[in-house]
């Protein structure tokens, strides 16, 4: 670099060693690159050399033919071509350590929810006016011309009619996302409905945790090992007239982790992200503020921290609450603050990122609006703030069509503390991690980008979580044996197709 360094200070490039210096400028950029400080032992150099064949191999697919190219277009039109390539079902493989940035209610896939839940009894439905709805009841209240569910599936005609409505308001998949979402509000407005329509229907307690139960089950599937999940501690009922508060809530989520980890050793384990709606007026987020202290009284290792949800640009600003958050914050309640998910410049969405740094966030969550700050990106390396990168969940809510223009891939680019998760993947036909690591591995890393990157997202989930020394350590240990079995597997299975090829030749 010697050469290359002479040649920036003297500011005009040289005519000659012209190739020299474009090889030590191109050699450089690479060493900027998220995991490039990593060194790779040899069986993972074998992996990762299967890795890079198959990934260079779809990239020139992509740049031959632009619209076969599945991080070009909205998720939910090519979901069954990412399910085809041979980078995601490695990447399904791999052990991607923890998911820092889920909710709740949007936690399952929506296969589940369907095919399994919509299915159980005691379901109530209800259509009035052409909109339907769902809830479980032991005997049906006045509030609605309630009939079971399953009575009217018995019926050909009225199950087709039932089923579809269900179908479409369970989920933001469409055969023309791109007519039927045409801006970030329209696409909200989808993405609220459903929340609105799943909430009676998931918040019965039964419901509730089982649905808590597979979501773990389909995460562990997916080779995560640790959660962090975002909830807005919804009032569970039941049908003895039971009224769940959030410190119940917390002790149900609790001991279902316990049970999960006592089936599954390896996994790691969960902590909660109290998450309530940034709508809230003044007297609400006193009340969440004081909900949130008496949390981590009671749950003080299992309650994480603190965090505002909804639609960003028309929620209240992180600036609305700073006096009330500057107190909670003083008493050792960490906060994870969603900031800058919009992609406006110079507005009070935006802005949200300089509070939440003010605030001491530990995290943020997308800060899609980010590079828009060089001062703040500077702020966010120095004080290693990590940025928690949706991929999926930026497109489908339209912050960016094609995720090569993805705001945020220069924070790749530039080895910046993120980590990738997967925010709501039940809503869009999504399943755990794999998907959304397969989108940020594929468009918003360089096509240099190999091993070396995804090993070091998988660390930084595990680094940037809330667990604390000893946690981490024994979540690495664990990491690293399966990490271990996975390079391993696939330098194996290479070598059986090499064997393979040498007999039939």
């Amino acid at each position: 670099m010697v050469l290359l360094t002479c040649t920036i200070v003297n500011v005009a490039f040289p005519r000659a060693n012209y190739t020299i210096l474009r090889n030590e400028i191109l050699e450089y950029e690479q060493r900027l690159m998220i995991g490039a400080n990593l060194t790779l032992n040899d069986i993972e150099r074998v992996a990762n050399k299967v890795l890079m064949e198959v990934k260079k191999e779809e990239l020139n697919v992509g740049f031959k033919n632009p619209s076969r190219y599945p991080p070009a277009r909205n998720f939910l039109a090519v979901k069954e071509d990412i399910e085809r390539s041979k980078v995601f079902q490695l990447l399904r493989r791999m052990p991607k350590g923890a998911v820092l940035h889920a909710h709740d209610t949007a936690l399952v896939s929506g296969n589940y929810l369907y095919h399994n839940i919509t299915f159980r009894d005691d379901l109530y439905v209800c259509i009035n006016k052409g909109v339907i709805n769902l809830h479980f009841f032991r005997v049906p209240d006045k509030s609605c011309s309630w009939e079971l569910l399953k009575k009217v599936r018995k019926d050909p005609e009225g199950a087709e009619k039932v089923n579809k409505m269900i179908r479409q308001r369970i989920s933001m998949e469409c055969d023309d996302p791109t007519s039927a979402y045409v801006d970030v509000n329209k696409a909200w407005d989808k993405f609220v409905d459903i929340f609105s329509f799943i909430i009676p229907l998931l918040t019965y307690k039964p419901i509730y945790e089982d649905h808590f139960l597979r979501g773990l089950e389909e995460l562990y599937e997916d080779n995560v090992m640790y959660l962090e999940l975002r909830t807005t501690l919804p009032t569970l009922y039941d049908f003895d007239g039971t009224k769940y508060k959030p410190e119940d809530l917390v002790g149900i989520y609790q001991s279902l982790t316990q049970r999960f980890k006592e089936k599954h050793p390896d996994f790691i384990g969960v902590k909660l992200i109290y998450a309530p709606m940034r709508t809230a007026g003044r007297k609400e987020a006193e009340y969440y503020i004081k909900t949130m202290k008496r949390l981590k009284t009671l749950y003080p290792n299992f309650m994480a921290g603190f965090d505002l949800v909804g639609q960003e640009d028309l929620g209240r600003t992180l600036e609305y609450f700073a006096d009330l958050l500057r107190n909670i914050g003083e008493r050792n309640i960490n906060f994870f603050f969603h900031a800058g998910e919009t992609n406006w410049l110079g507005t009070s969405t935006d802005e949200n990122l300089v509070d939440a740094i003010l605030l001491n966030t530990k995290r943020i969550g997308h800060g899609y609006a980010l590079p828009s700050h060089p001062f703040l990106l500077e702020l966010v390396k120095k004080l290693d703030i990590a940025i928690e990168v949706n991929p999926i969940s930026n497109q489908v809510l339209r912050l960016v069509d094609d995720l090569r223009n993805h705001a945020v891939r220069p924070l790749f680019s530039e080895g910046y503390p993120v980590v990738v998760s997967n925010d709501d993947p039940g809503l869009w036909g999504a399943r755990a991690l794999s998907y959304d690591f397969y989108e940020a591995f594929m468009a918003l890393m360089s096509a240099h980008a190999d091993l070396r990157s995804l090993k070091q997202l998988a660390w930084n989930s595990l680094s940037y979580s809330t667990l604390n020394n000893s946690e981490t350590q024994k979540a690495l240990d664990i990491w690293e044996r399966k990490w271990h079995t996975f390079v391993k597997d696939i330098a194996y299975d290479n070598s059986q197709r090499n064997k393979q090829r040498t007999t039939t030749t």
